[in-house]
């Protein structure tokens, strides 16, 4: 069995970046797009194992390995996340965390289900502080 050349891993790299890509950009659950991510970054890793066997230095490997090092600490934060945010929402599609955005950002409307109406926001009411306030006349009549 022959090694194969420079432009076939090239090939396999590329078409693993195109698919993650095409995951992440079309799916909407919240697993699906991290395995998407992961997915690139594995096309990635071999373009630069490509590169480095093809040149003959170590270059391209010792970044593969801290990007596998990153991976892994993305694949623990993702776990985390997930778990997180389904436990609050009891579902990974992406469209139902719009209240994670910040407040100046417009929602991204879906045609399938309308935007829920904001919830009016209820504040305790204190008592007021300060210089009592005047009182009526009739009740200054009506204790003399």
């Amino acid at each position: 069995m022959t090694p194969g050349t420079l432009e076939s891993y090239l090939l396999v790299g590329a078409a693993l970046f195109v698919l993650g890509l095409v995951g992440f950009l079309t799916r909407r659950n919240m697993i699906i797009m991290f395995l998407s991510a992961e997915m690139m970054l594995q096309g990635v890793a071999i373009n630069l194992v490509a590169f480095a066997k093809f040149r003959g230095d170590l270059g391209g490997q010792v970044l593969v390995m801290f990007i596998h090092t990153v991976a892994a600490c993305e694949a623990a934060i993702a776990l985390a996340l997930i778990l997180l945010l389904f436990k609050r929402g009891k579902s990974l599609d992406v469209s139902l965390w719009q209240d994670l955005r910040e407040a100046d950002q417009d929602p991204i409307e879906d045609e399938g289900t309308p935007p829920e109406p904001p919830k009016p926001a209820e504040f305790q009411h204190l008592t007021p502080a300060g210089a009592e306030p005047a009182k009526k006349e009739a009740e200054k009549v009506s204790h003399a």
